[in-house]
């Protein structure tokens, strides 16, 4: 679980990134799920466009995303979410430490 504040830089870093991936009629799949996955393994933050077609707003796509391969769902805004996920191999992305109170 990240806090607030990693959150808040995830989506500062994230804001000028275009989506890599489009749900369209098709919707989620085991294939684009797959491709998602091995995405976020690569770049740790990606960026996904729902399109009307889809059937789906932007949050629910995001919580099925996250459920089925346990992501973190950083921003569901307009039709756009942004999708987190620490890489296993390599991780590139450094989060904010989370301060004790």
């Amino acid at each position: 679980m990240i806090t607030s504040k990693q959150r808040a830089y995830l989506r500062g870093l994230a804001n000028t990134m275009q989506p890599i991936f489009q749900i369209g009629k098709g919707g989620i799949e085991e294939a684009f799920l797959k491709q998602i996955e091995d995405a976020l393994e690569k770049r740790e933050l990606i960026k996904i466009k729902v399109l009307e077609n889809s059937g789906l707003d932007a949050r629910e796509a995001s919580n099925e995303i996250c459920e089925a391969i346990g992501c973190e769902g950083i921003q569901a805004i307009g039709s756009k979410i942004v999708l987190f996920k620490q890489s296993k191999k390599k991780p590139t992305i450094e989060l904010p430490v989370a301060r004790k109170k």
